[in-house]
């Protein structure tokens, strides 16, 4: 039907809305959330990264922590939901390996994986054979190049390949898969690192006669940004920012409102002690680290492998955390760059709603002028009955 959205196919699954939410830690992506949308036809992510030291005190057994909370936030989410409910995993995560294992053993549909390049899978998965796992594993890339690497390794070692890929741009929130000189690189915008990535992966479709959608991330904000993405090649697209104001996020109400009260001068960069640039919401947080203030901290476990310790200002968990709980002067939000754009709180159902009403508008539009081109002229007297059309 015409202005309406087409369904997100991802190996055996099928998403009823080409729209993946993004997973975001720590722990403003859980159950609540990822439920919340799947209900919605969509695909609803847990972000895995610190969970244990979100929802425990407990930092002695902290990888068993974070396995335990991980199960149980998807235990929680499948009870709440009967749609698609998917993880997010960070490679650089020292405990990533064990985060997928938890994944796999409780038949969530997706483990989207990025921050890092997912060449192999751990040792216990293997095991299973990736034809016996109910799991479908997307990897989230920067370029048509990481995507091609992941897909010869993936061709090599397991006859196979991913089921789909997401390629995310420099306009995200949170850790960004670039270097800060090359955010702004015209190159890298999104249309061109999708048309990048496309190609990248065209000669494994053949080879292994399987479709591999190909996902939109950072910057993906309304319906026809949906609408003219997918015109464009991609088959869906993975938004975070813009479901971080509902009700059902699962963040303290006072991170939603850093999103509803920030403006577009608030959207900054920032180095990040895990050695990324970042994009966040500026606040005084970050305006006394950038003025030179260490906070001090201990570490309890070196939760990601490019953190020093020694030189960080100060804490990245901490710090998230603290912000999840609506803590804001101990900590900051992780934001894409269009956060200044929401104005309000409302719920994940209303903002589905919304966000179709935007995809039909735009399709309606696009529409229109494209007919606007077909130019109808009348030819002189001698062939004065017929009507000639010409498309320009």
């Amino acid at each position: 039907m015409f202005g309406t959205m087409p369904k997100l196919k991802i190996g055996k699954l099928t998403a009823k809305t080409p729209i993946i939410q993004g997973g975001m830690g720590v722990g403003i992506s859980l159950s609540g959330l990822s439920s919340a949308v799947a209900n919605e036809g969509g695909i609803g992510v847990i972000a895995a990264v610190g969970l244990g030291m979100a929802g425990s005190n407990n930092l002695d057994k902290i990888y068993e922590e974070n396995a335990r909370q991980l199960q149980n936030e998807i235990r929680i989410a499948r009870k709440k939901s009967n749609g698609l409910i998917g993880v997010n995993i960070m490679m650089a995560l020292s405990d990533h390996e064990n985060l997928l294992k938890v994944t796999v053993e409780a038949k969530a549909d997706l483990a989207l994986v990025g921050a890092g390049l997912l060449l192999k899978l751990p040792p216990t998965i293997e095991k299973l054979g990736i034809e016996n796992i109910h799991t479908e594993f997307v990897p989230i890339v920067s370029s048509g190049r990481a995507a091609k690497i992941i897909f010869k390794q993936w061709a090599k070692r397991y006859n196979t390949v991913p089921s789909a890929v997401v390629v995310e741009g420099p306009l995200a929130g949170g850790h960004l898969g670039f270097k800060a000189e090359a955010l702004n690189n015209p190159n890298n915008n999104l249309k061109s690192l999708l048309a990048d990535v496309l190609v990248a992966v065209q000669p494994f479709k053949e080879t292994f006669n399987k479709p591999i959608p190909v996902i939109v991330a950072g910057g993906v904000y309304s319906g026809a940004d949906i609408y003219n993405f997918l015109r464009a090649g991609a088959s869906g697209v993975q938004m975070a920012t813009r479901f971080v104001a509902t009700h059902e996020c699962d963040a303290d109400i006072g991170f939603k409102e850093a999103f509803v009260e920030c403006k577009k001068d608030d959207m900054i960069i920032i180095k990040s002690p895990v050695g990324l640039p970042g994009r966040a919401i500026n606040n005084k947080f970050l305006e006394s680290v950038e003025q030179g203030n260490k906070k001090p901290f201990k570490c309890p476990w070196k939760c990601l492998h490019t953190c020093d310790v020694n030189t960080a200002p100060y804490c990245i968990a901490n710090a998230l955390i603290s912000a999840r709980k609506g803590r804001l002067k101990s900590g900051f939000a992780f934001a894409g760059s269009n956060a200044y754009k929401i104005d309000k709180i409302i719920s994940v159902k209303e903002l589905v709603e919304t966000i179709k009403t935007e995809y039909k508008t735009e399709s309606m539009i696009k529409r229109k002028l494209s007919k606007s081109d077909i130019h109808i002229s009348i030819q002189p007297d001698y062939c004065a009955n017929q009507r000639v059309v010409s498309a320009i």
